[in-house]
């Protein structure tokens, strides 16, 4: 019998910022802090002879649900995979880092924390899309922001200088015709208090992850200006899986199965967002209510995940897209930058 866990990757990615990403859901519901930081791994039993893959991912972001969904209901069983899901803390890029460095196999992260370590020469191939829309802009109703262009002279508040919230909406902010530096004001504040922070003044719009732009909106009633599926980002996805290229080299089936495996899970969760978000808030008990997380995730584009051609295209338009704002290097060639990092697997 193989066992399926939930778990940390290594002593210290566990330590990562648990507690205190977790502290966001307090703004939505009191003692919910205290009931995070009790969370346990939780651990799954399901026979078969199938092929080992450890992947990373973050059981905090409640846009990975349906991944560990997948592991408890047999999605991956039936697709003779052994998933073992490592957490690897708030920080994508600890999550990047664990696969390049042999710790995990394979994980599911925001492309645009994948793209520059990518450019950078990261042994890490992309081969399928999970979803979109999981990144929002949001503004006070009586602030008088409704667009983007009326964030000219505003400040935004985000959780890092180099964020994927902050250069999604530099990006779009930019093909509004606005200077995403000069224009606006980033506000970097701690992970957890971005919400409250507009609140009270301290920036007039905020640019956030779910599931805490979620609850921000929910909570302060906050106006939505912009998420990463409107407008500049209509058809485009948030977040991708990416393999380690020794472990593609030596178990390319498995990979391919577990991108076949991620298509059907994303698919049934569009079709049943109130059951994944059940076992979410069963599993993990991130003290949100279970109808605002299955609202949440009938939000998101759960039918965008491009494989192939289509996940080449969307790199190198996530390439062209940070190459607007700086974050790349101005000499990377983004059509063969894509073409290194991305792999047809279904092919």
């Amino acid at each position: 019998m193989s066992r399926y866990k939930v778990r940390p990757a290594a002593g210290e990615t566990a330590k990562v910022s648990r507690r205190g990403a977790l502290r966001t859901f307090g703004a939505v519901g009191a003692g919910i802090a205290a009931t995070a930081a009790l969370m346990k791994p939780a651990s799954y039993a399901i026979a078969g002879n199938s092929t080992r893959l450890r992947l990373s991912w973050d059981e905090i972001a409640a846009c990975n649900s349906p991944a560990a969904f997948a592991v408890q209901t047999g999605f991956y069983a039936r697709h003779n995979l052994d998933i073992e899901l490592f957490y690897q803390g708030a920080s994508g890029q600890t999550l990047i880092q664990s696969i390049a460095t042999d710790k995990t196999d394979a994980g599911i992260g925001l492309l645009f924390d994948w793209v520059k370590p990518l450019e950078q020469g990261l042994d890490v191939k992309l081969f399928v899309g999970s979803h979109g829309g999981c990144t929002r802009l949001l503004a006070p109703k009586d602030s008088g922001i409704k667009t983007l262009a009326d964030l000219k002279g505003k400040s935004i508040a985000s959780y890092d200088v180099a964020s994927p919230p902050k250069h999604s909406f530099q990006i779009a902010l930019a093909k509004a015709g606005l200077d995403p530096e000069n224009d606006v004001d980033w506000v970097n504040l701690p992970f957890d208090i971005v919400g409250e922070a507009v609140l009270r003044g301290d920036a007039d719009a905020v640019a956030h992850l779910d599931p805490w732009a979620f609850a921000a909106k929910k909570k302060f009633d906050f106006h939505e200006v912009a998420n990463t599926q409107t407008g500049f980002f209509d058809g485009a996805v948030c977040c991708v899986l990416g393999v380690n290229s020794s472990y593609l080299a030596a178990n390319k089936h498995a990979v391919r199965r577990l991108a076949e495996a991620n298509i059907e899970i994303h698919e049934y969760a569009a079709r049943h967002p109130g059951e994944v978000a059940k076992w979410f808030i069963d599993n993990l008990n991130p003290g949100i209510p279970v109808a605002d997380l299955e609202e949440q995730i009938a939000s998101w584009t759960l039918h965008v995940h491009p494989v192939g051609a289509e996940l080449r295209d969307q790199v190198k338009w996530a390439a062209d897209d940070l190459a607007l704002i700086k974050v790349l290097d101005p000499t990377t060639v983004t059509s063969e930058f894509a073409d290194r990092v991305t792999v047809d697997i279904l092919a």
